[in-house]
């Protein structure tokens, strides 16, 4: 990093060429994760979720492909020889995919999932830094390498708040503090996916190895790790709960949606269960507990026992104050229930519901209890779950309330709690047998 100063023009117009000339070919690891992947006929294939590179003896390591997600949520390995370009945030390839699911040979290495992070030292002597990002680009021959490193130096301020200062190194300018292959903190990697969904936070989550799972699911906060969880199947989310205390497994529980965490809970040996709801905060507990006394084929197992509930003098403005709410799901957003007191689950009698669209068609201090349908379609606490799902059919409904024998409201079942049940156990991961190149759906 030298010092500004003043250039001559030959040399500035010099430099402007080789910028120019770099900036289409230079692309940063980070920044192309998300990029979406084409073929030639500009259909969609996937997008890039990493890049895989190999060490070399000397030199820089050489990239050798791409890991992208396609539809199904599967990682499969695109070689860069079918990358034709990687150029606006998009990556151009011949539109040929082997469909088989991605899993790294020995020697290869993930550049966000296990090299940044890795701390560096200077063949200056200046000290040492953390890679924060790695770009990558062709050489003459069109084979794509690591050209240099963004990296971090240790803060100087002894503030909370403060960050060392970052610079820009070639390969041959550092070397690692630790064995190539040799992981990234935990920290590091969760930084990395913190603008995942959570679905595909949870398919990242198990792609890595098992060790390297549970590293990060130790390092993700209490909320993050609750919803990669509800993404997961059971065996897996049960295999990472056994890994966590007991306190911190609590913890996660309390964050997922009742009904998921009743499902987990149900996967557990009775003594750990009892264990773990008495580690819960009373409220989330109680849902949970409330849920486990019914089957898991019935209305009472599928539901969710937190959906919007008002009295009949409520208004449409307080009613779509709590639809705004960013942790609602959208399909429990779409109706509110009117009872009479408790307004909290098991309800006083269910008077009725007010959809959505009804409420945007009158003024915001209209009585809920002057515009509800009173002639909606209820499920018992009991009925079996194709029974709900015929009427959510039937009726093109995005959810149900659930009452018991007293008609009271005791919680509503939404469309994904049907799709969840009907699935197959194992869709979220679902693979197939395909060994042979073929092209991805779009």
């Amino acid at each position: 990093m030298g010092v500004l100063g003043t250039v001559d023009p030959t040399a500035r117009r010099r430099h402007a060429h080789y910028a120019g000339r770099v900036s289409t070919q230079r692309v940063f690891a980070a920044r192309l994760a998300g990029c979406a992947v084409f073929d030639p006929a500009g259909d969609r294939l996937g997008k890039v979720r990493d890049v895989v590179i190999v060490y070399r003896s000397t030199g820089a390591p050489r990239v050798i492909g791409l890991v992208v997600e396609i539809p199904g949520r599967r990682h499969v390995f695109l070689s860069i020889g079918r990358v034709t370009s990687i150029r606006s945030g998009q990556v151009i390839s011949t539109g040929l995919i082997n469909v088989r699911r991605f899993q790294p040979r020995a020697g290869e290495v993930r550049v966000l999932a296990e090299m940044l992070g890795r701390r560096v030292t200077f063949a200056d002597g200046s000290g040492s830094a953390v890679v924060e990002d790695v770009a990558i680009e062709p050489n003459r021959l069109g084979e794509w390498a690591i050209s240099q490193l963004f990296l971090r130096r240790p803060k100087t301020s002894a503030s909370p708040f403060a960050k060392g200062p970052t610079t820009f190194a070639a390969w041959s300018e550092v070397a690692e503090e630790r064995a190539p292959g040799e992981s990234q903190s935990a920290e590091q990697l969760v930084a990395s996916y913190s603008e995942l969904h959570a679905a595909d936070l949870a398919n990242t989550l198990l792609d890595l190895p098992e060790k390297r799972m549970l590293e990060v699911a130790e390092e993700l906060s209490d909320d993050r790790l609750a919803d990669a969880l509800e993404e997961m199947p059971e065996d897996e989310q049960v295999h990472i709960l056994d890994q966590l205390g007991d306190e911190r497994a609590a913890d996660i529980l309390d964050q997922m949606d009742p009904d998921d965490a009743a499902d987990l809970l149900a996967q557990l040996p009775s003594s750990r269960l009892e264990q773990l709801l008495q580690l819960m905060e009373p409220e989330e507990a109680e849902d949970v507990r409330m849920l486990l006394r019914y089957g898991p084929d019935t209305a009472g197992g599928l539901m969710t026992p937190e959906p919007i509930i008002l009295s009949a003098d409520a208004t449409v403005a307080e009613a779509l104050a709590l639809i705004r709410r960013h942790e609602l799901h959208p399909a429990l957003a779409a109706a509110v229930f009117v009872t009479l007191p408790p307004f909290e689950t098991p309800t006083g009698r269910l008077l009725g519901v007010v959809h959505f669209q009804r409420m945007l068609r009158y003024p915001p201090h209209e009585r809920l209890g002057a515009i509800m349908d009173e002639t909606l379609e209820t499920v018992s606490v009991t009925a079996s779950a194709m029974e709900v799902a015929r009427m959510l059919a039937s009726y093109d409904l995005v959810s149900l309330p659930v009452i018991d024998a007293a008609h009271r409201l005791v919680g509503a079942i939404s469309i994904d709690d049907m799709l969840d049940y009907l699935l197959p156990d194992d869709w979220r991961s679902h693979d197939t047998d395909e060994t042979t190149e073929a092209k991805a759906a779009p």
